[in-house]
């Protein structure tokens, strides 16, 4: 944490705040709502394998959008890539409909400047009190409570200076709304194609669509809250960060989060031996077809200099 502290000029001026609950509202909630029809229809025996793929596919190509696109590309430059394949990255990130892209790694990257501290976006440990109650307070505040506040979010001016100028970045950011809306209607089209009906259609919008952005939406939420609080911490960082294996693959990686924080540029965070990172191979993938190249990786003398 810098010396000085937080300082005003680190938080992002909100133009309508109402609004902007409302829409934070509804994307929350229309999803949650989503699921109990989910479970109604499985319980019907509606559900067919092309509505799983349908979720799957979805689910791992947005999923690719934030984790190797908003967070360790645009957020962290562990790698570089082509201009088309830094917006397509972009855009994946964008349909996940976890807001535009700029402000989502501006909050990333205010976060880790005053992890745990005065000043993060989303830390479950500051101004919650104490005993469950206090923990539960902060459990909850980081892991959706703080997306309707907007007393702390980062200024894109201060944290995302370089994205603002990137003329890609800043068009996909722009048409945010459209990338979201289009997530939502490829599975539509796809089911309707798949099914040939409507109905199969707005089952494949159920699915790869509402169900898709409720389920990745809170497993994302949870490496601000439970990979706060619950884990094994292999490095000293100076926050409360933890690695989670019993998420890391449903966050394609992003759950050992100790290990990201004690080298935030590293491309890879499953730095152990049976530490599964999708998301690495993922860019390990990308790098032998040379999509991507200057791939930051940690040296084994570093990872030892700083083990606990």
């Amino acid at each position: 944490m810098p010396e000085s502290g937080p300082q005003p000029g680190d938080i992002q001026p909100v133009a309508n705040e109402t609004r902007d609950r409302i829409i934070t509202g509804l994307v929350t909630v229309v999803p949650f709502l989503a699921l109990g029809v989910a479970a109604w229809q499985v319980w019907g025996d509606a559900l067919h394998w092309s509505d799983v793929f349908l979720f799957l596919g979805m689910y791992f190509f947005t999923g690719i959008g934030i984790t190797v696109g908003f967070h360790r590309h645009l957020t962290h430059r562990s790698f570089k890539t082509y201009g088309w394949l830094h917006g397509l990255l972009a855009i994946l990130g964008s349909a996940a409909i976890e807001g535009p892209v700029i402000s989502w790694v501006a909050d990333h990257r205010k976060h880790h400047t005053f992890s745990d501290q005065e000043g993060d976006p989303h830390s479950p440990h500051v101004d919650h009190g104490h005993g469950w109650s206090g923990a539960l307070r902060g459990l909850v505040h980081a892991h959706v409570g703080w997306i309707f506040l907007h007393t702390q979010r980062g200024n894109k001016e201060r944290f995302a200076p370089d994205l603002l100028k990137d003329p890609i970045i800043s068009w996909v950011d722009g048409t945010f709304i459209f990338w979201a809306i289009a997530g939502l209607l490829l599975p539509f089209f796809l089911g309707w194609l798949i099914g040939g009906t409507i109905v199969a259609g707005l089952v494949g919008l159920l699915w790869g669509g509402l169900v898709r952005v409720f389920v990745l939406h809170h497993f994302t939420y949870s490496i601000n809250s439970l990979c706060h609080f619950f884990g094994k911490r292999d490095f000293e960082t100076g926050d409360q960060s933890r690695n989670l294996a019993l998420i890391a693959i449903p966050t394609l990686g992003e759950a050992f989060h100790n290990n990201h924080h004690a080298f935030p540029t590293s491309a890879t965070h499953g730095l152990g031996t049976w530490q599964l990172d999708v998301s690495a191979l993922v860019i390990d993938g990308l790098e032998k077809v040379d999509l991507v190249w200057d791939v930051v990786r940690v040296s084994p003398e570093r990872l030892a200099a700083k083990a606990i």
